[in-house]
């Protein structure tokens, strides 16, 4: 049996590393800014992008988009943007979603032939009337917008694919560092505004049509301006059962830390199925508007990348197994 009560006594003293961790043990919950953090320690490149807007007192939202674009266009990304890893049936399909310091989104799920999606979704946040676009919708608006259209289906993961025919099972992927899944950035300005941004391929060898937490605000992504943001990362199944990062926020204004209010989160998954949690992966990050991060997630191996005046850093979260 799952007892919540006695991770929250153990956790924050035994399992949480130092930085992170530092976080958890102040009221205060105050950090530096301007801020850059992101999911995975993969994401350094995307950091160096972000930075290079707030550094120069640019705007957190265009920190994240800018960001997680580094990763859309990296074939060697197999989980996001180009070379991502196509469905079933053999097509890329990317969604993404943002989120700025106004509380306003934009977002874009099953989205074909668009390389970045992230700015996508910013054009439905602020050139349409809706917060949401789907399938062949999005794309109509995209190319209306503007976007290229190209083949995103790289060599590499053509092949991966016509393998996976060959034993054509399908089984949610062990999402870890080894294989881990989407980009998740938040960014505080100079200014103090807070923005975010979420972008992937979704599930390898997903069905058709399969959208997971990545593009859906309160679930992959939720920003409140006046207590901070939060995104996941991980099977997005399980975040979406428990509007995950809209928790972590709302935990964040009960008044617990960033780190906290992720181990809160990641605690609401297991608590709802304890027993069929064997090699699930599911992470989130938080900042606050004071500039303090954390993290937390349900396995070891999930690392975020943070970038602020006192440089960048790849820092392992806490987690429960």
């Amino acid at each position: 049996m799952f007892d919540r009560k006695q991770f929250l006594k153990t956790s924050l003293a035994g399992i949480l590393p130092l930085g992170f961790g530092g976080f958890a043990s102040t009221k205060t919950y105050s950090g530096k800014k301007p801020v850059v953090v992101s999911t995975w320690r993969t994401a350094t490149n995307a950091n160096q992008a972000a930075w290079k807007v707030l550094s120069n007192g640019g705007y957190a939202l265009d920190a994240v988009e800018e960001g997680v674009k580094v990763e859309e266009s990296n074939p060697d990304n197999s989980t996001v943007g180009y070379g991502g890893r196509p469905d079933r049936d053999g097509k890329v399909t990317l969604d993404a979603c943002v989120m700025d310091e106004a509380g306003n989104c934009g977002s874009v799920a099953c989205l074909e032939n668009i390389k970045h999606p992230v700015s996508v979704a910013r054009k439905i946040m602020t050139d349409s009337p809706h917060a949401m676009l789907v399938g062949p919708g999005a794309k109509q608006f995209a190319l209306s917008q503007g976007f290229p259209e190209e083949d995103l289906l790289t060599p590499e993961s053509k092949a991966a694919w016509e393998a996976w025919l060959e034993r054509g099972d399908y089984t949610p992927p062990a999402i870890n560092i080894e294989n881990h899944d989407t980009i998740g950035m938040l960014a505080l300005d100079e200014q103090g505004r807070i923005s975010g941004a979420c972008t992937t391929s979704g599930a390898a060898w997903k069905m058709h049509g399969r959208v997971g937490d990545s593009p859906i605000i309160g679930s992959g992504l939720f920003i409140d301006p006046k207590i901070g943001g939060a995104v996941a990362t991980g099977l997005g199944e399980e975040v979406i059962k428990t509007a995950g990062s809209h928790l972590v926020v709302e935990m964040m204004r009960a008044g617990h830390s960033p780190s906290e209010a992720c181990q809160i989160a990641v605690e609401r998954i297991i608590e709802r199925d304890p027993k069929n949690k064997e090699g699930v992966q599911v992470a989130y990050i938080a900042l606050n508007t004071d500039g303090a991060y954390g993290g937390f997630s349900i396995r070891q191996g999930f690392d975020a990348v943070i970038t602020d005046p006192d440089g960048m850093r790849t820092e392992p979260t806490g987690h429960l197994f």
